[in-house]
C-alpha cells in the first residue's frame, strides 16, 4: 500500500517516471524468473515453471522496447506513441499464448533449447515487423487506439481466462499456494489488459490503472515462483520430487503394514539359488 501510494504521487509529478518504475520491476522479476529456471532447468522437474520461465525472458524483451520507445522518452526519435504500444502489443500477444501453452506441456518432455530457439525466431520476426513498419498499426495521434490494439487485448484476455481453466485442470501437479498466487497473476493481468483498452492518453487514468494491475500481477508472479522458488524449492522447482517421494513413502508404509497383517515369511533368491533378501 505505502509503495502504490508512493508510486500515484510519482505519477502525478512525473507520469514518465511512474511508468518507467512499473515497468523496471516487472522486467526484474521477469528477468529474474527467466535466470532461476533457466539456471535450474537441469534438475527442474516441473516443465510449466521451465517453459514459464524462458517465455518471461522473451515478454521481458518486449518490455524493455515498450519503455524505452515510450511517449517523453525519446530514445526512438520520430517514432511517437505507435511504436510503444506494438511493442506492448507483441509483447502481450507473446505473454497470453505463452500462459495458454504452458499447461500443455505438464505432462509432456519439453526441451528447453529448442524452446528458446522457437522464441528467438518468433520474437525477431516481430521486432523485424514493428521495426520495419509491417506490423498494424496500433495508436493513431489525437485519436487513440486502433481497432486492431482493442481487438487483440480482448483476445489476449481471452487466452488469458482460457489458460487459467487450464492450469485448474492440472491442480494437483501445484502446491496449494503457488497456485493461487499464480492465478491471481495472471487475473491481474487480464483486468490490466481490459483497462489498457479504454485509454486515448497514454498519461491518462486507465493507462494507470492498467500498469498498477500490471505491477500487481509480477508481484503475485514474484510470490509464487520466485520468493517461494527459493524458501520452499520443494513447492516449486522440485513439487513433482516431492509428490513422488511421498507415494513411494506411503507405498511403503502400506505394503509393510499388510505384511505385519498377514504375518507372512518371504525369502527372495537370484537364479542360482542364492539367497537375496529374507
Amino acid at each position: 500500500v505505502v509503495i502504490a501510494a508512493g508510486l500515484y504521487i510519482v505519477s502525478l509529478f512525473n507520469y514518465l517516471l511512474f511508468h518507467s518504475l512499473v515497468e523496471l520491476f516487472a522486467l526484474v522479476i521477469a528477468f529474474g524468473i527467466f535466470m532461476i529456471a533457466w539456471n535450474s532447468r537441469k534438475f527442474i522437474d516441473s516443465n510449466y515453471f521451465l517453459f514459464l520461465g524462458i517465455s518471461c525472458f522473451f515478454v521481458g524483451v518486449f518490455d524493455v522496447g515498450h519503455t524505452l520507445a515510450y511517449k517523453g522518452m525519446d530514445i526512438f526519435p520520430g517514432a511517437g506513441t505507435n511504436l510503444a504500444t506494438q511493442l506492448w502489443i507483441a509483447g502481450r500477444y507473446l505473454q497470453g499464448v505463452s500462459l495458454f501453452g504452458a499447461p500443455f506441456f505438464i505432462p509432456r518432455r519439453l526441451k528447453p533449447a529448442s524452446i528458446f530457439l522457437v522464441y528467438l525466431i518468433v520474437s525477431a520476426v516481430l521486432m523485424v515487423l514493428i521495426f520495419g513498419g509491417m506490423f498494424p498499426v496500433s495508436f493513431v495521434e489525437n485519436v487513440g487506439l486502433t481497432r486492431f490494439k482493442i481487438v487483440s487485448e480482448y483476445i489476449v484476455i481471452i487466452l488469458l481466462v482460457l489458460s487459467v481453466l487450464l492450469l485448474l485442470r492440472h491442480r494437483a501437479r501445484f502446491d496449494r499456494k503457488v497456485l493461487r498466487f499464480i492465478v491471481g497473476s495472471i487475473l491481474c493481468v487480464a483486468l490490466s489488459e481490459m483497462a489498457l483498452t479504454l485509454y486515448v492518453d497514454v498519461y491518462g487514468v486507465w493507462n494507470l490503472v492498467g500498469h498498477y494491475l500490471k505491477l500487481a500481477s509480477y508481484y503475485l508472479l514474484y510470490r509464487a515462483v520466485i520468493k517461494t522458488g527459493l524458501k520452499e524449492p520443494y513447492s516449486v522447482i522440485l513439487h513433482d520430487l516431492k509428490q513422488s517421494e511421498e507415494e513411494l513413502l506411503a507405498a511403503k508404509n502400506r505394503a509393510e503394514t499388510y505384511l505385519n497383517i498377514a504375518g507372512t515369511l518371504f525369502v527372495v533368491i537370484d537364479r542360482s539359488e542364492k539367497i537375496l533378501l529374507i
